[in-house]
């Protein structure tokens, strides 16, 4: 459901919060949303460089696939908790927005079960990230062809447990304020 941003006390709210954590934890959420958008300028760059170097040379550049493979699951991990904050994951909204519409304090329970399912997911996502972060950076693993390009993924790796994190993170804040909700008074109006 779409609801005005100056309304704090809309269902499905989420707009900016006036504290100075509310605030920081929205730069923090944007900017890693900017870094995901500037990563895809980098992508089409690496791409479009691919396909002139395969057209001039004949072959394509080293490192290509590999490094468009990491960069497209981390544009996807720290672009995930701005889709989060601005309530457009997908989702039956045929159903979801009437119902949240006729049955407020049902609809944000829904709503806060949704974000704790959400939460528990892509914290699972985010602690199994540990571990292969862990393993890369022991290992030195990279990418590449030694001799001609190689890049090191751990630096990948901890962009995409970030991203994952501050996502987790942003699905028990909604589910906190869905839940605060669902108890108010407005809620049962």
């Amino acid at each position: 459901m779409k609801s005005d941003n100056n309304d704090t006390s809309a269902p499905g709210h989420r707009g900016h919060s006036g504290s100075i954590v509310g605030r920081a934890w929205h730069l923090l959420v944007d900017g890693l949303a900017a870094v995901g958008t500037f990563l895809i300028l980098v992508l089409m760059v690496i791409i479009c460089a691919d396909i002139v170097a395969r057209n001039a040379l004949g072959s394509s550049l080293p490192l290509v696939s590999e490094l468009g493979a990491l960069l497209l699951v981390m544009i996807v991990a720290l672009q995930l908790a701005t889709t989060i904050r601005a309530d457009r994951l997908a989702r039956t909204e045929i159903f979801y927005l009437g119902f949240r519409r006729s049955r407020p304090t049902a609809g944000a329970l829904l709503s806060a079960a949704f974000g704790i399912v959400g939460a528990a997911v892509i914290g699972g996502i985010a602690w199994s990230s540990v571990r292969i972060l862990e393993k890369d950076w022991a290992a030195g693993e990279y990418i590449g062809v030694s001799g001609i390009a190689t890049v090191q993924t751990w630096p990948f790796r901890l962009l995409i447990l970030i991203g994952m994190s501050v996502a987790a993170i942003e699905f028990v804040v909604r589910a906190a304020a869905d839940l605060r909700y669902a108890f108010s008074d407005k809620a049962q109006r």
